[in-house]
């Protein structure tokens, strides 16, 4: 039936929709410090089951295939695209890029809930207190208690490749000031993202995991390096493309359908 018809259709513009909204947002953080692109995947909605496979036909022999028509399709989900950026030399002691897998932790304010939240990018600077913060709108100060001394120049600071910062003093002394830990998650896909490049640990995801970087399962640090985005602008072109002619072929359906309707509705006069 066109009624079909046009429910089918009507679900595929509203879950091409979302794939046009997700792949329009990762194109707008192409130069998001960080940032991890995400795709739209779809699964097909119930079926109207004309014939059953496998019933007995007329002469009584088993028919080897049924009469199935779906009713559309949806969104099931939204899957983060975790692989490594490419990163960028900034020279900036306090830009600090994850080479491998793992993220930094950092604390939320309480207008933002509270508790901790995990981030990928790097850029981070000291604030007024000589904490380390996170380069973004909220300023989210990272959980592993750095202080820079006030006397610590900004050149003279170092992160090591197993996350431990110091500087050189006046005298040419190295003073450490802590440990950077990294964190993992047995199911990096269930993170929600908040914003402001941050992600925070859900049921899905499962509690952080702590460890040292450069342990088993966790990258390394590289000071005076950015990880950037890693969405690709031309694959995301060229799937916007496919998603607009997609949806184009779904709008001609419910004209199709309409007209179909139409007649139906001549022949009763």
């Amino acid at each position: 039936m066109a009624i079909n018809a046009l429910h089918s259709a009507a679900t595929g513009l509203t879950a091409l929709s979302t794939e046009i909204d997700v792949i329009a947002n990762n194109l707008a953080n192409v130069n998001t410090v960080g940032f991890k692109g995400s795709r739209v995947n779809f699964e097909d909605l119930l079926y109207e089951h004309k014939r059953q496979p496998g019933v007995e036909n007329a002469a009584g022999e088993v028919t080897p295939a049924g009469v199935q028509v779906g009713l559309g399709t949806r969104v099931s989900n939204t899957q983060y695209d975790f692989q490594q950026g490419a990163s960028e030399v900034t020279g900036r002691p306090l830009d600090v890029m994850i080479n491998g897998d793992g993220f930094f932790r950092v604390t939320l304010p309480g207008d933002q809930g509270g508790g901790e939240a995990f981030t990928r990018a790097g850029n981070f600077f000291r604030n007024v207190d000589g904490d380390v913060v996170l380069g973004n709108t909220q300023g989210n100060l990272l959980a592993d208690g750095i202080n820079i001394p006030e006397d610590a120049a900004e050149d003279a600071i170092t992160v090591s490749a197993d996350g431990t910062v110091g500087y050189t003093d006046a005298a040419g002394q190295t003073q450490q000031l802590g440990q950077i830990e990294l964190h993992t998650f047995v199911n990096k896909a269930g993170l929600k993202s908040i914003g402001g490049n941050l992600y925070i640990a859900t049921d899905a995801s499962g509690p952080a995991i702590a460890g040292e970087p450069g342990s088993p399962g966790l990258g390394t640090m590289l000071d005076r390096h950015l990880e950037l985005s890693n969405v690709d602008t031309v694959k995301e072109l060229v799937g916007l493309i496919k998603s607009q002619r997609a949806f184009e072929l779904n709008s001609q359906t419910i004209q199709a359908a309409d007209e179909v309707l139409q007649v139906v509705g001549n022949l009763r006069r």
